[in-house]
């Protein structure tokens, strides 16, 4: 018998994931599996031909790797870039799995030996990119070996009817031909019905099982904004994640590039990717991304797929993509370790105007595409609700609680209805041919060279909205083109017509919602519950030990440990690796590789700080079907922040809610970040906080607590410490 990994006989013998939960434990540290993860494990267990469409973040790879290591050959993963295969790969020989790749970056003499690991029976997962399988010679090589499945990762490629299509991403429909009897399973996070039906009859899918998860990413926090001013919306969000890495999408290069050295110059650490860089240099920017030397990466849609990081905390694009589809793609790079993350989506009629001269006018799909990714942003509607029913399936909450337009963040228009009747009415005056500037000028009484040719300053409408900037009508007439209230006629010009529903409001049938723009009523940043109870010092001190970890090893952060599993450790603090061995995400490979260095880590900074360690695991909510919303709404943050409020002392506090002093520091932190406090004397004696605002001064940052706390001694508490120069941070914002 062959053993692809420690202490697990490939015997084949499994028939059902529930079969392969000690696998689970072992190697990823997991007790238990996501939705619709077993059923797709069973399809790859039994030789079923599968469609598994699952959203990023929900766990994909893990439903062909995993059953992998139950069969005697190997199985084929095709994957569509380099980078992805070797962050993969590099995960499983991590977790003490053996995996390879075959692909154009590796020597001779590494192939040779990945070829050789196959013939012995050695590796359980092969990695390669599609074109390698279009060539004879591999082909004939994997036929002299046992193939135990194939696996297509980002299978949507396949489709033409996909928003990625890849031409060579069809020569996989030979595959059932020359590997008859070889199971062939596709994985994808984005694929309409249409989609996920082409991907079958492309791949030759025999006898096919589709599995379809919930396209809702409850983690996710959608908003979305008419583009102002770019450089403030943008650092409204990078200060709310200060040192987290995201990433900012734009539409062309030039504006990468200016957004890029905008944000360096003003202290932020950053890097710029688009297809105009030299190779070396996108690799370089990307390694720095992963490893975590930089913080954000400003990007065009040349950069995404074969990013496997997980801890990205927010995407924000800076002008609206061309569909929903790369829209689900692109942001759902967010928060791919469940956490709760943000995805702001900045758009203006420029970007429509701009992808409606580029699609290919002879392909209705195109057009449709880019009509429904403007309705996303103009239709007042719950943003879970919209992505999730575009996508063919049914949204059952009342409200999502995780978007600006269910948490009332944007400013509703009074008066919409007399509005919009003005608008469509001027619609009507002018004959429906012309288009929505024109509109614009026309309600705002423009004196431009067209309104007076056409003699538009005649009609009964003209200034009719005189008391409103152009551009903000033009933003209304946008809504109500996305409300479907007026649409666009197709063709070189697009002008403006008025539908069926459009006409009901001019009767006064209908009465539509206007959002004010641009200036929506933000709240405070999304994820106070994913912080309950972390040790937020410690979380930062175990980042530092996994990167040095990585760095050694040469491998992205998150191989080591996900977040989620630093958040735990610096919850519970454990002070063995036997307790350690308990944390979620930690697994046996892991465990003997670092857990010695955590464990130290985690009890040396303990004793400098005077807090308890191995404390016990704070439930949290993990219903499948629910938001990760926030324990701060129920439970001791909530009451927490609701004494803090009144000025009640840390210590009291941490009574009332029976939490350590410690914890109860983090809370308050937490309170002041959140709502923008500046006097810390509610909680700290006047007279200590000059001592400590002259030290922070000395030292020059105020990012480690321990250098200032050397200089004030031992006069001043870490509690008080943290209190006055969280303070000072929102002071200094």
């Amino acid at each position: 018998m062959n053993t692809h990994s420690e202490g697990t006989v490939s015997d084949g013998t499994a028939t059902s994931a529930v079969n392969l939960l000690p696998e689970l434990k072992k190697f990823w540290g997991y007790d238990s599996f996501r939705p619709l993860q077993a059923d797709a494990i069973d399809c790859v267990l039994n030789r079923q031909d599968s469609v598994t469409v699952l959203p990023t973040g929900a766990g994909k790879s893990l439903c062909f790797q995993l059953p992998a290591l139950r069969f005697s050959g190997v199985g084929v993963v095709v994957s569509p870039l380099i980078s992805l295969m070797k962050d993969q790969v590099d995960g499983l020989n991590g977790a003490g799995i053996a995996a390879a790749a075959l692909n154009s970056s590796m020597t001779d003499a590494e192939k040779l030996t990945v070829a050789n690991q196959i013939k012995n029976g050695e590796l359980s997962l092969l990695y390669v990119a599609p074109e390698r399988l279009s060539s004879a010679s591999t082909i004939a090589f994997l036929k002299e070996n046992e193939v135990s499945f194939f696996a297509i990762d980002e299978a949507h490629c396949i489709s033409s009817w996909g928003h990625d299509f890849r031409p060579d991403y069809r020569a996989l429909g030979k595959l059932k031909d020359q590997f008859p009897g070889v199971a062939v399973h596709a994985f994808t996070a984005t694929a309409t019905p249409q989609v996920r039906e082409d991907i079958a009859v492309q791949l030759n899918l025999i006898d096919c099982k589709t599995l379809v998860g919930s396209f809702d990413r409850a983690n996710l926090v959608y908003r979305v904004s008419q583009r102002s001013n770019l450089l403030t919306q943008l650092r409204t969000v990078i200060d709310r994640y200060p040192k987290q890495s995201g990433i900012i999408y734009c539409i062309s290069r030039k504006e990468v590039e200016g957004v890029s050295a905008t944000l360096n110059g003003l202290g932020y650490r950053c890097r710029p990717y688009h297809a105009g860089l030299s190779a070396e240099m996108r690799i370089e920017n990307q390694e720095a991304f992963i490893k975590e030397e930089t913080d954000i990466i400003v990007a065009t849609v040349a950069f995404g797929m074969g990013i496997d990081k997980s801890n990205v905390r927010y995407v924000i694009h800076a002008g609206a993509p061309k569909s929903l589809e790369a829209y689900q793609q692109e942001s759902g790079r967010a928060g791919r370790d469940g956490l709760e993350s943000e995805c702001l989506m900045l758009y203006s009629a420029s970007d429509f105007v701009m992808w409606r001269r580029m699609i290919d006018h002879s392909n209705p799909a195109a057009a449709a595409l880019l009509d429904a990714m403007s309705c996303y942003c103009t239709r007042p509607q719950c943003r879970h609700k919209a992505l999730v029913e575009y996508f063919g399936q049914t949204f059952d909450k009342h409200r999502c609680d995780a978007c600006d337009v269910c948490n009332g963040e944007l400013n509703t228009v009074d008066d919409a209805l007399v509005i919009c009747q003005k608008i469509i009415s001027c619609v009507f005056r002018v004959d429906q041919r012309f288009g929505a500037n024109h509109i614009a000028d026309v309600l705002t009484g423009s004196k431009g060279q067209r309104v007076l040719k056409f003699k538009h300053d005649e009609v009964s409408t003209y200034n009719l909205l005189g008391d409103m900037p152009q551009k903000t009508v033009r933003n209304y007439v946008d809504q109500l083109v996305g409300q479907g209230f007026l649409a666009t006629a197709a063709g070189e010009y697009p002008t403006l017509y008025i539908t069926q529903q459009g006409r009901q409001v001019l009767r006064g049938e209908i009465t539509p919602v206007l959002f004010q723009a641009p200036t929506p009523k933000q709240k405070s940043g999304p994820g106070t519950d994913d912080w309950e109870g972390v040790d937020r010092d410690l979380f930062d001190l175990l980042r530092a030990v996994r990167l040095e970890i990585a760095n050694e090893k040469s491998v992205p952060t998150y191989t080591v440990f996900h977040d989620p599993t630093l958040r735990d450790l610096a919850r519970q603090r454990p002070s063995t690796t036997v307790a350690m061995a308990g944390i979620s995400g930690v697994g046996e490979t892991k465990l003997a590789s670092y857990g010695e260095r955590f464990v130290a880590a985690i009890t040396a900074y303990c004793n400098d700080k005077h807090v308890a360690v191995d404390q016990s695991p704070i439930e949290r909510m993990k219903s499948s079907g629910s938001s990760v919303k926030s324990m701060a709404k129920e439970g001791a943050l909530k009451k927490a922040y609701t004494l803090f409020e009144q000025g009640i002392s840390i210590e009291q506090v941490a009574a009332e809610i029976d939490r350590a002093v410690s914890t109860t520091s983090g809370y308050l932190a937490n309170f002041i970040s959140d709502n923008g406090v500046t006097d810390p004397t509610p909680w700290v004696d006047a007279d200590l906080i000059p001592p400590i605002h002259g030290a922070a001064e000395q030292v020059g940052s105020l990012e480690k607590l321990k250098p200032i706390k050397e200089i004030v001694g031992d006069s001043v508490s870490y509690e008080q410490l943290r209190t006055v120069i969280e303070c000072l941070k929102v002071e200094t914002r």
